[in-house]
């Protein structure tokens, strides 16, 4: 009996192993591909970085020099921008450095935190602007709508520019920290907008009521563009399931290869927002192939849900029982 015990346990160990083989070798597969988006992504930011941080200098100092609180919202926001654009681009690099014994997936998750830092700045950003505004709806200072209206038409400018590069130089839908950093510049391009709006009726209609209105509206755009940001990177930090991955599914299609009699400890998490991970353990029949089945299993998970690491245990009928299961 403990013979056979020891055999069977020695099947598992192999399938086990064999799997984190397979996986490292898919995992290398798919790199190429991988390793150009990151240097897209890369290239992208910085060119975003250095036009966003020209700019914002210029927008400040018109700001003041205008007193409108519309250009100086949109300031703020910028140098939010840069922040981000920054901190993304330093979380890209940092992702790059090789996985060591204590941190075994390197320091890719950083991208997710730099996405979480950006979220809570938008909020911050928003909250401020508000509460400019409301205190200047009592008394509109004067503005000169004038300059105000030149510099935020460059802006305006500046900011399709940068969004038009993040959009066809980066992965913009597969990366929340990417993302992240063009929801920044395009919150401020909406407020780019809205200083263009203010600085016309102030200077056709005298409207100088304007300036805090179209700062109140920008700033209630970067408030919801913050809290989907943070929402988004909370949910990867607090391991949660990847939205394109329907976990149904994936059990379904499991349970229908071949030997495969049952499953559980089904997990699938980010480790950050371009690699999805999956663990399961599949208890199988006593004439299953297991290394066959580890080969389908895997192709099955990297071919209709994109989930090229996973680790799958093999296990007897039987074996799991006198375990505890999560």
């Amino acid at each position: 009996m403990k013979e056979h015990q020891h055999s069977s346990d020695h099947k598992q160990e192999h399938s086990h192993g064999h799997s984190d083989h397979h996986d490292h070798h898919g995992h290398q597969q798919g790199g190429s591909g991988h390793s150009h988006i990151h240097t897209n992504n890369k290239k992208a930011l910085f060119l975003s970085f250095l036009l966003i941080t020209a700019f914002m200098i210029v927008e400040v100092i018109g700001g003041l020099i205008t007193g409108s609180l519309a250009l100086l919202a949109d300031a703020g926001h910028m140098l939010s921008d840069a922040i981000a654009l920054g901190l993304a681009l330093f979380a890209f690099r940092l992702g790059e450095k090789a996985a060591s014994s204590s941190k075994t997936y390197g320091y890719k998750r950083f991208e997710i935190l730099a996405a979480f830092l950006n979220g809570l700045t938008l909020l911050f950003i928003s909250i401020t602007i508000i509460w400019e505004a409301i205190q200047r709806f009592s008394a509109p200072p004067e503005v000169a709508s004038g300059g105000m209206l030149t510099i935020a038409i460059i802006g305006l400018v500046i900011n399709i520019v940068v969004a038009f590069i993040l959009m066809t130089g980066g992965d913009v839908k597969g990366n929340l920290n990417l993302r992240g950093a063009f929801l920044h510049v395009l919150g401020d391009l909406l407020g780019s907008i809205g200083a263009i709006i203010a600085g016309l009726l102030m200077l056709f209609f005298g409207w100088s009521v304007a300036d805090p209105i179209a700062s109140l509206i920008v700033a209630v755009l970067i408030l919801i563009s913050g809290y989907r940001i943070t929402k988004d990177s909370v949910h990867v930090l607090m391991e949660g399931k990847p939205e394109f991955i329907n976990l149904e599914e994936v059990r379904e299609q499991l349970l229908q290869l071949p030997s495969v009699l049952s499953l559980h400890d089904l997990h699938t998490w980010s480790i950050t927002s371009d690699f999805p991970a999956l663990t399961v353990h599949l208890v199988v029949s006593g004439e299953a192939d297991r290394d066959e089945l580890l080969k389908e299993a895997k192709s099955l998970l990297e071919r209709n849900f994109q989930i090229s690491h996973s680790t799958i245990q093999i296990e007897s009928d039987g074996l799991h029982l006198d375990e505890p299961c999560n």
